[in-house]
């Protein structure tokens, strides 16, 4: 399989270099899409390869959908999206990858199945992944037990998927999109470490709150649309 990866990044200085290094073999080029980064995460990235582009518009949302847009270009048959802030393993991409080669089409690295270091998520962080998998079963009666960042999808399928979101709310849209057109689902065990530096999201009750708020209306939104029957939403 041709498999590339996004790395969104913000400030990532101190773990960008470790991160892309750690990227298997499997991975036939890493994408680092800066989002307003005002340290240097661009020229280190570019030091180990990566190829950088910049999306000024903050949001996890808005560097996703740039990277996409890049990849484009050249696609992969598979893109692995992960954080760059260390706290995802990239040495286990390849158990993402081989569910992917057994026929999913997105597979979920599950930091609730695998193993979560001392200090790797807040409390506010471990309440919100659990609530929203439970939300996305209650209604399309499907089992997730994450929203981890860490994953691995199917160029075409990611394309048809039609994602939107540009903020906080990517992950579970993603899931939600997946599950109503009928893609085959997966989640794989991953280890989480602490991230490297300081958390924009969960390590704030702005962030916290603001996440919890989009994930929750994003859950709303595609629950009404389903109950009424209405079809999935897909940009023009």
């Amino acid at each position: 399989m041709l498999v590339d990866a996004i790395l969104p990044a913000l400030d990532e200085e101190q773990a960008i270099v470790q991160v892309l290094k750690s990227l298997p073999s499997s991975i036939r080029q890493a994408y680092v899409v800066d989002n307003g980064s005002r340290d240097r995460t661009a020229e280190w990235a570019r030091s180990c390869g990566a190829v950088v582009v910049f999306e000024p518009v903050r949001g996890y949302g808005s560097a996703c959908l740039r990277g996409i847009r890049e990849l484009a270009q050249n696609p992969p048959e598979v893109v692995v999206f992960l954080d760059a802030d260390g706290a995802d393993d990239p040495t286990q991409v390849d158990r993402l990858l081989a569910r992917i080669a057994a026929g999913a089409d997105l597979v979920i690295g599950s930091r609730t199945l695998g193993t979560r270091e001392k200090g790797s998520m807040t409390w506010p962080a471990r309440v919100g992944n659990w609530l929203a998998p439970f939300l996305i079963g209650l209604v399309w009666r499907v089992r997730f037990t994450d929203l981890g960042p860490f994953r691995a999808i199917r160029w075409q399928k990611l394309v048809d998927l039609g994602m939107t979101d540009r903020g906080y709310g990517w992950t579970v849209e993603m899931q939600i999109r997946a599950v109503r057109l009928g893609l085959v689902c997966a989640e794989v065990p991953v280890s989480y470490r602490p991230r490297i530096g300081t958390s924009k999201i969960s390590g704030t009750i702005k962030g916290c709150l603001g996440a919890g708020t989009v994930i929750l209306s994003t859950w709303f939104r595609h629950a009404r649309d389903h109950y009424l029957g209405r079809p999935l939403r897909t940009p023009a």
